[in-house]
């Protein structure tokens, strides 16, 4: 039987309204190019790694991690960096600009001071002003997060460190006039969710806790009127490697009703597993549920996508792992699916840009690590609201290294539309950042090495496009 073991390298509080950590500057740093994270998890089994490889624009449940600025013209956008190319964490923050079609030198926000894990990455957020906003996020118990905020709107060039708090996997939201909506992470009882509310992101509400049954993961979005949802999965017993089911909340007043889809008012924290936000009961069919995205259509009701798999590991043991969509249709909750891929961390998200087409970018073709997390990048397409999917471009292909995380940015701009990382996910390699357009049919990969302060991203040439 083929294994991977012979071929894989094994590597070795938020306090409310308490006087914030302000005014501390992040070292006006700059980093020589963009080079992305390597990570693994450590986890190996008869098809390698549980997950590893290029983890720059992980996870999927730090959200959002680029955002598009129409007075700016520009893309801003966070990623994993690391530090002469080795395991070595650091917070970076990068601008395209659409008007000149280049990219800045990459600043770091961050240094982690020897931290090597991508669980650490930051989002993104940017307020009424044009200020930015880097949540980084802290692991754990053991290592807090922290919150920057940009010396200048519409400017990475300086950043003032206004919080430290015990925050993971950080999802803030600005609400025009209000302020920010903040999901979030603490390890209390397992995985459990929160939330916090700012109106300026330096004085902020207490931390309430919104589920709690034995762990969660999200993928939490805002819609155009201010609503704010989630979506989740739990974990039985506090075991992430039991990851399933699927929930949905949402809230209109920042936190202060929750409600199910249907506008049922519940009151958090939820603690039971059969609770009315239960979309569907996936531990009864023995399948485990891996978070993905959640987007909203024209009428504003909630799409979710996710991957289900039926083991915790590589490998075909869990095959199918089926990309499906989860889709609210004012009525009742719609099931499609979209394709089936080699891993439970192949990871890629929504682009619901009108009724008549849904897209995913994600890596959905198998890749040169067979079984790894990540593959090729394909383009896939929906006219249907979801009911039916094609593949319609593949964006690139006989590539070295697998490709992985394929992320959205907030508002994005056509030539600036999807955001990724590779890396080798049987062995420590380098790590490359990515973009592509709106078509497909141009990918660029930021300039490892730079001379000058802004420069023209790489243009590839995959025989795919």
């Amino acid at each position: 039987m083929f294994t991977l073991l012979n071929r894989v390298c094994p590597l070795l509080l938020l306090i409310a309204c308490a006087s914030p950590t302000f005014g501390q500057d992040s070292e006006l740093r700059h980093e020589p190019g963009y080079n992305g994270i390597w990570f693994t998890l450590g986890q190996f089994g008869e098809y390698g790694d549980k997950y590893s490889g290029g983890l720059g624009t992980y996870t999927a449940k730090h959200r959002p991690i680029a955002l598009y600025s129409e007075k700016a013209d520009k893309t801003f956008f966070t990623y994993g960096g690391s530090k002469d190319c080795e395991r070595y964490l650091l917070i970076m923050v990068g601008a395209y600009d659409h008007a000149t079609g280049k990219v800045s030198r990459p600043l770091v926000v961050h240094d982690k001071n020897g931290v090597d894990d991508p669980h650490d990455n930051a989002s993104i957020a940017m307020d009424d002003d044009g200020h930015l906003w880097i949540f980084v996020s802290g692991r754990g118990r053991s290592r807090p997060g922290f919150i920057y905020k940009s010396r200048n709107p519409h400017s990475i060039e300086g950043f003032e460190q206004v919080r430290e708090a015990e925050l993971t996997y950080p999802q803030p939201w600005w609400i025009a006039g209000k302020g920010f909506m903040h999901c979030f992470t603490k390890y209390t009882k397992g995985r459990e969710l929160y939330w916090s509310t700012s109106p300026d992101g330096i004085i902020w509400s207490n931390d309430t806790r919104l589920a709690g049954m034995g762990g969660h993961y999200q993928a939490s979005a805002l819609r155009d009127d201010g609503m704010v949802a989630t979506a989740f999965n739990m974990h039985p017993g506090g075991t992430v490697d039991k990851r399933t089911n699927l929930y949905y909340v949402q809230t209109n007043n920042m936190g202060k009703t929750w409600t199910t889809v249907t506008g049922e008012t519940i009151k958090p924290p939820i603690t039971d597993k059969a609770h009315k936000s239960l979309i569907r009961d996936f531990q009864a069919e023995g399948r485990l549920v891996y978070m993905k995205d959640l987007d909203f259509d024209e009428a504003g009701n909630p799409v979710i996508l996710i991957v289900t798999s039926s083991h915790h590991m590589p490998g075909p043991q869990g095959d199918p792992r089926t990309w499906m969509i989860v889709r609210w249709d004012g009525t009742q909750w719609i099931y499609h699916e979209v394709t089936n891929s080699t891993h439970n961390y192949d990871m890629g998200q929504l682009w619901l840009e009108s009724d008549e087409l849904w897209r995913i970018y994600g890596p959905t073709e198998p890749g040169p690590q067979p079984w790894g997390a990540g593959g090729e990048v394909a383009l896939w397409e929906s006219t249907d609201k979801g009911a039916t999917w094609s593949k319609v471009k593949q964006l690139t292909c006989k590539s070295p290294l697998n490709h992985s995380y394929v992320r959205r940015p907030t508002n994005a701009h056509p030539d600036f539309f999807a955001f990724w990382a590779d890396g080798n996910t049987y062995t420590k390699s380098p790590s490359r950042l990515y973009f592509s357009n709106r078509a497909g049919d141009a990918v660029f990969q930021l300039p490892t090495e730079m001379n000058e302060d802004w420069e023209t991203p790489v243009p590839m040439t995959w025989p795919c496009n």
